[in-house]
């Protein structure tokens, strides 16, 4: 017996139908009581539209209005696939056409859907307001809620009309953004209707109102803020003033009538932010007002903006006049003195209106955005089309397109960026249809994201689809960079095959120079010579220059970054894993290009450690090894040349700097703040001291054939005492030694001058790295005391002669290489002389204080801005380090939690101990740092130490851009160094000298 078969239930029908909601759906259906044998043509319908059950919804409630609509879908599949077309992307319009069931007859199958030209939308939106069209300044009939309620009511019959062509792909993405910009123009004439009924002296003025932005470059989307300027002109016999009163009134009174609520809500708003001034400037100007502010104030942006200026509605000459006059201007800005630094501050301003939880999300201002690619086209643009007419083109895709008919960018990179632009563009229409609200964001939701998928043809796998092909687009978008400034770059010096789309020499040279290029012929070479050639390491530069150039170009110095990328790929270039890491670690290449962008010192470094690159990939790889780990690898790489004192030490300088490297590329990273910047620098030199130590005793035990006879000890002192060493410091240190039993102190004092002058001649030897210099100036008597004393003739010393510079010296005092034990005895030695148990009597904190006052009238190098020296300037180093100085010897004796090397624990310890305030140990703290910074940046920058903010106008930027301040912001470097260091100054003041 045969089986029966099943009856499939309504539910599972809708369900294999792509219902998401079966129940409700069948429901629904059920609902609108269709004749059984037309239900196959009205699920067809359905089942075609992007979203099934959103169209099913607005079909169910207009039939509960209209109960003729379904009859009339079914017996028209033309009004059916319009209507439910929009009803499935739309649940805004289909609100509309259920709140205006007659407007689905402007989707029937009889009425053709042809495109509306931009008069014909003007006068049917001025009937709507009751004006006349064929009056030069028409005016509404009416000016009340039910005039505005007209106006929405027709503009989105239109809009009704150009969803339906978009939706079924009638309408190219151009033809849409055009009709909407169209549209919105036609929308602005009405409101400005409006508005001159309501001031009966309207004719005294004339008002052209300006479109910006995507309404000016007829790339509207469906909901957008419509960006306008407003340019008025007295008429005959009005005074200049009363006219820009009345313009401004008539320019409020139309917004007014876009952005009101009503019934029908709202149109959208108008945007007139983009002003001469912005908000804070007047609404509206005269043409001659424009011309000054434009000729005087303007900033690039500005210019940028006007890119896209066109009359749109009201004194439509009056608005040419005025884009006449600015594209005169726009096309010159390239030129401009700060051309680059106003790029820059463009990009952080795009960059800062992204919310962080939204980024990724972001269709708009997102990485891989549709301002990523507007922006670049329209800096290529301002760029190269002051010498080239056929690029001034308002909309991004003409002038993608024609950028690359010119050769500015090659035919598949442009290709390919119209093609992302224009799914971009589709998704956002998508989005903004949905409710017709303005967003950009990509919904979550996964119901959403199918009817995206199903909006743009997928039906297999909407979802995966949809998601796949926009982030590949994204992805594209966001190396816009490389795809539309550098790679042509490339093309311009190298024999590629794509010499159609090279750049001339010149065209090359001005967009690097646009970039921040400052020798943009000497960066062509660097290129040439980079990417020229048929070898496999010229072709993976030819991969990697150009995302790096545009690194470069965000860095402080790209001429630098470029020059030092040169350099050391000519020394690693033959190495496998250098290119081949570049390649494949993007954060390796990028860290590289900021760093050699940014600092001299660590170029200087790579090329001779350009294995370090290979630290760069991870923030971690950059954190400072453990001075135990390092002194153990300096040990064994000095074990390695027995009797070879030089080839030691020379091993052990190429440790040093490779971790020179690592900390400043931490430090630049913004992985270490200023402190632990002074504690790696102090403990790699401690460590550089001690294999150099052990090389030297090697060779003087090797030269007496015989171990040393005492032990020794080297004393750090100053800033490598406190660990707060700078890039540039030096090594303040004391040799103490101690004969061991039964040696004659003679032979063991020989023996430990030629230990202590071998160490200095072996650190002093010429070498490609920043040295590390010997200075003992700080023992007993100076430079005319012996430069090696045994412990026991420190104390007599010490306990006999010592001043109380000496004592305040020993503050600093450290064991830092040699005999542990004999170092710990030194400064059991010299605590009672720096921590007194009952502090350094008065006489002894006069001359101290003397001591300082002399230091300050005779120290200071000739010419030396006081405000700006970072060390013996007012507020700096030297003064903050002297008052807990001050603090250590007249209570550090009683007080054990003062007895540290380091000045920012002394000023803590001294806050806990109720020595100091919070607010003074903040001030001098925030000195002490700032000058420390700056020092270090200064080092980094200009590859050579100084201890004055400099007065080189580019030098002090450079220094400022690595400090983190905005790249035109280096005024704002020395107003801060002074704020902070004039506050320090006076506690200083204050607490040290007791005024």
């Amino acid at each position: 017996m045969s089986a029966v078969p099943r009856m499939e239930t309504t539910e599972g029908r809708m369900a294999r139908l792509g219902f998401a909601d079966a129940a409700r759906a069948g429901r629904l259906f059920g609902e609108l009581g269709t004749p059984a044998e037309r239900e196959g043509g009205l699920l067809d319908l359905l089942v075609a539209t992007a979203d099934p059950d959103l169209a099913l919804t607005s079909l169910n409630r207009l039939a509960e209005r209209d109960g003729e609509a379904v009859g009339a879908l079914v017996a028209d599949p033309v009004l059916g696939a319009r209507l439910l077309g929009v009803f499935g992307v739309s649940a805004a319009l289909g609100d509309h056409v259920v709140r205006h069931p007659e407007h689905r007859h402007l989707l029937d199958g009889t009425r053709e859907l042809r495109r509306p030209t931009a008069p014909e939308l003007r006068e049917e939106l001025l009937r709507a307001v009751g004006a006349d069209p064929g009056d030069p300044e028409p005016r509404a009939a009416a000016t009340g809620t039910e005039t505005l309620v007209a106006l929405r009511v027709a503009y989105r019959a239109r809009l009704l009309r150009l969803a339906a062509r978009d939706v079924l792909g009638q309408a190219s993405l151009a033809e849409v953004t055009s009709e909407l910009s169209d549209l919105a123009g036609a929308a602005l004439e009405a409101a400005l209707a409006v508005a001159r009924a309501e001031h009966p002296g309207a004719g005294a003025v004339r008002l052209a109102v300006i479109g910006m932005g995507k309404c000016g470059a007829r790339e509207l989307n469906y909901i957008s803020d419509v960006d306008v300027v407003f340019v008025a002109e007295p008429g005959e016999g009005t005074e200049e003033s009363d006219a820009i009163r009345l313009a401004t009134r008539l320019a409020q009174g139309m917004m007014r009538v876009c952005s009101a609520n009503t019934p029908e809500g709202a149109l959208w708003e108008v945007d007139a932010a983009l002003r001469p001034e912005g908000r804070s400037g007047p609404l509206v100007r005269t043409l001659a007002s424009h011309r000054a502010y434009y000729h005087r104030w303007a900033k690039t942006w500005e210019f940028q903006a006007l890119l896209k200026a066109r009359p749109i509605a009201g004194d439509l000459e009056l608005g040419e006049q005025y884009v006449s006059m600015t594209n005169e201007m726009v096309w010159q800005a390239a030129t401009r003195e700060r051309f680059v630094e106003d790029v820059q501050a463009m990009r952080r301003r795009v960059e800062a209106h992204v919310r962080g939880d939204e980024a990724e999300r972001q269709l708009k201002l997102g990485p891989g955005g549709l301002r990523d690619i507007e922006f670049a086209v329209q800096l290529l643009q301002l760029v190269h089309g002051r010498l080239d007419p056929l690029l001034r083109r308002r909309a991004t895709l003409p002038a993608l397109a024609a950028l690359s008919r010119g050769g500015y960018v090659g035919r598949d990179d442009a290709k390919a960026l119209a093609e992302a632009y224009t799914f971009l563009r589709r998704v956002e229409h998508l989005i903004q249809l949905h409710r017709l609200r303005r967003t950009h964001v990509v919904p979550e939701g996964e119901g959403d994201l199918r009817r995206l998928g199903r909006g743009l043809g997928m039906t297999v796998d909407p979802v995966g689809e949809f998601t796949t092909r926009w982030r590949r687009h994204a992805m594209e978008a966001r190396r816009l960079h490389e795809k539309l400034f550098y790679r042509p770059l490339l093309q311009a010096v190298a024999r590629l095959p794509e010499s159609e789309d090279r750049l001339s020499t010149s065209a090359a040279q001005a967009r690097l120079e646009a970039l921040g290029y400052a020798d943009p012929a000497g960066a062509l070479r660097h290129i040439s010579a980079l990417t020229s050639g048929v070898s496999r390491r010229a072709a993976i530069q030819r991969t990697l220059l150009p995302v790096m150039l545009g690194w470069f170009a965000d860095a402080p110095d790209p001429d630098a970054g470029l020059l030092g990328f040169r350099q050391v790929s000519d020394k690693l270039g033959s190495t496998p894993w250098y290119l081949r890491l570049l390649r494949d670690e993007t954060a390796v290449a990028s860290r590289l290009a900021r760093l050699l962008g940014t600092s001299r010192y660590v170029t200087g470094l790579l090329l001779h450690a350009p294995e370090a690159v290979a630290m760069f990939g991870s923030d971690t790889d950059l954190a400072p090894r453990p001075p135990e780990a390092l002194l153990a690898e300096a040990r064994a790489t000095v074990g390695r040349y027995p009797g070879e004192a030089e080839s030691a030490v020379a091993a052990a300088r190429g440790l040093r700097r490779r971790e020179l490297v690592r900390t400043a590329a931490a430090d630049l990273s913004g992985l270490l703040d200023v402190e632990r910047v002074g504690q790696a620098l102090s403990a790699l030199n401690d460590v550089t001291l001690q294999a150099a130590l052990d090389a030297a005793i090697g060779k003087v035990e090797m030269e007496r054939r015989t171990p040393l006879p005492t032990r020794f000890a080297v004393i750090a002192m100053g800033r490598l005492g406190g660990l707060e060493c700078s890039y540039g410091s030096d090594a303040d240190v004391m040799f103490v030694h101690s004969p061991l039993e039964g040696v004659v102190e003679r032979e063991a004092t020989e023996a430990a001058f030629a230990v202590a002058n071998e160490l200095r001649r072996l650190l002093a030897l010429p070498a490609p790295d920043p040295p590390l210099l010997i200075d003992p100036d700080l023992r007993p008597e100076g430079r005319q005391g012996p430069l090696v004393r045994t412990l026991a003739s420190y104390a007599a010393y010490y306990g006999r002669w010592s001043s109380p510079w000496e004592s305040q010296a020993l503050l600093r005092a450290r064991f830092s290489a040699g005999d542990a034990d004999l170092g710990a005895e030194f400064l059991a030695v010299a605590d009672p002389l720096r921590y007194p148990a009952k502090g350094i009597p008065d006489d002894a904190v006069l001359q101290i204080r003397k001591l300082k006052a002399r230091m300050e009238a005779e120290r200071l190098p000739r010419g030396a801005d006081p405000a700006l020296h970072t060390k013996l300037g007012r507020g700096g180093l030297s003064d903050v380090e002297w008052v807990a100085q001050l603090l250590q010897l007249r209570h550090a004796g009683p007080l054990p939690s003062l007895r540290t090397t380091r000045t920012l624990e002394t000023l803590r310890a001294a806050v806990a101990e109720g020595l100091l305030s919070e607010t003074d140990e903040t001030a001098l703290a925030a000195a002490w740092r700032l000058a420390s910074r700056v020092r270090d940046a200064i080092m980094l920058v200009r590859g050579r130490a100084a201890d004055s903010i400099p007065v080189d106008v580019r030098e002090r930027a450079l220094i400022s851009r690595t400090l983190g301040y905005p790249p035109d912001d280096s005024g704002d470097l020395v107003e801060d160094y002074r704020r902070v260091t004039r506050r320090a100054r006076l506690v200083m003041e204050r607490v040290f000298y007791g005024e």
